[in-house]
């Protein structure tokens, strides 16, 4: 996938040298973004790569998302809602336990965890467990008439409640029909669409259409990629980012709880300019 924002690359025989050569090619605003040392027929060289920073500004400003509310738990009592949603494997489950039991997450506020239909038994077990570790307050809602007890019970303890969902598989069309109805009459605030990574880009888009708001359903509002640590270098991944069109709050590395968890943005730009053959030792300026 060819990025979408301008990186050019430039070489010399030490970094000041190469920074005013890309600062005359790109102009005074230029941002250094990977680094590396290399040799030309014997002598060590400086190589960068480099963009103008009003690009990067403009990435920055396509994929920020916005502050969450200063108080999570609304006027009306009711806790902050945040869903995951995407298909199977992409790590929602695991992403919801991170959000969860990482201290301080969202600052003061208490997190709950709430899981539709389980159609995946490991998946409540799962969730379950680190529930009951973490001490933060769990339900699960098999049918909508369960709805509003589990929502009571979380109200009474939580600020924000983290929805984890089942995997989409195309076979599955009426389960889909009705966790994301369920979901609808939760009407979280945010649903985060869960994606890994190395998805090919072309598949991305087709998913991210399948979750889009629709007149039966409520869409995503946000990206989350997983897997980052998967991906090669991490090519190519601001650019998956950008063509899918949603703000990114966080992306996830690895699969420690709650540990491999990042703000989205910072991680996405410092993945920014490295092509699907990159070579390996680019070193983030």
């Amino acid at each position: 996938m060819a990025s979408l924002l301008p990186v050019e690359r430039f070489r010399g025989v030490d970094l000041s040298r190469v920074a005013d050569r890309a600062r005359r090619t790109l102009g005074d605003d230029v941002m250094i973004l990977h680094t590396r040392t290399v040799r030309e027929g014997g002598v060590p060289m400086v190589e960068v790569l480099a963009t103008p920073s009003h690009a990067l500004e403009s990435v920055r400003a396509r994929l920020d998302a916005a502050p969450l509310p200063p108080t999570l738990r609304k006027a009306d009592g009711r806790p902050y809602g945040i869903a995951l949603v995407g298909p199977t494997g992409a790590g929602k489950t695991t992403t919801a336990a991170k959000l969860a039991v990482r201290r301080g997450m969202f600052g003061a506020a208490r997190p709950g965890l709430l899981k539709l239909d389980t159609s995946r038994v490991g998946g409540m077990e799962q969730l379950a467990t680190y529930a009951e570790l973490a001490d933060i307050p769990f339900e699960v809602i098999y049918e909508a008439r369960e709805i509003d007890a589990a929502m009571k019970r979380l109200s009474a303890d939580c600020d924000v409640i983290l929805i984890d969902t089942p995997g989409r598989s195309p076979a599955s069309t009426e389960l889909t029909e009705r966790w994301r109805t369920l979901l609808d009459v939760i009407a979280p605030d945010e649903v985060h669409l869960v994606l890994p990574a190395s998805l090919r880009a072309d598949l991305a888009v087709d998913i991210a259409r399948a979750y889009a708001t629709s007149r039966t359903h409520c869409g995503a509002t946000h990206l989350l990629l997983s897997k980052l640590d998967e991906v090669p270098r991490e090519s190519g991944v601001t650019d998956l980012a950008l063509s899918l069109e949603l703000p990114t709050r966080w992306i996830t590395d690895g699969q420690d709880v709650p540990a491999d968890l990042k703000p989205g943005v910072p991680r996405l730009l410092r993945s920014w300019g490295l092509t699907a053959d990159a070579e390996s030792d680019w070193a983030p300026a």
